[in-house]
């Protein structure tokens, strides 16, 4: 099990690699028992596939430097979250306005629609009821402190 200072010794090398790359922010990091250090970054336009390899490489650097695994004792992914993974962070939001999400409630319940505007409390999301001509559109706003998880919905 990774230690908290383990953690935290990470996020702070993931905050020095950042610090010049401020359109990037860190989503999670997680370390596995057998020292697979997983980082998660994402961007505000996206994060390719050339930024996932530099950031990888430079942190590899810092932790090789640091002498906290010796004999290179650990491995690292750095990517961005999964379409599947849930959104974390408000700039995570922001980010995927226009798109359709899933919102799952404290109370279980769900909702799906288009994220229309993001504040520091809330989401207003549009989703239509019914169909055909019955069909209505609404707007709702969803205050964060009612939201269990949001993902958002590939649409073919």
């Amino acid at each position: 099990m990774a230690t908290e200072a383990q953690i935290q010794q990470a996020e702070q090398w993931v905050k020095t690699l950042l610090e010049s790359e401020t359109e990037y922010f860190c989503v999670s990091i997680k370390i596995k028992p057998t020292n697979n250090i997983k980082v998660f970054l994402d961007g505000d336009n996206g994060l390719p596939i050339e930024k996932c390899v530099q950031f990888n490489r430079r942190l590899y650097k810092m932790i090789e430097e640091s002498d906290l695994y010796p004999d290179g004792d650990f491995s690292l992914e750095v990517s961005s979250p999964g379409l599947d993974e849930p959104l974390k962070m408000h700039r995570q939001y922001v980010k995927n306005i226009g798109r359709e999400i899933e919102v799952l409630f404290e109370d279980g319940s769900k909702k799906e629609g288009k994220l229309i505007t993001v504040t520091e409390a809330d989401i207003l999301i549009e989703h239509t009821e019914g169909k055909g001509k019955k069909a209505v559109t609404e707007q709702l706003v969803i205050p964060f402190n009612h939201i269990k998880s949001t993902t958002v919905q590939i649409k073919f």
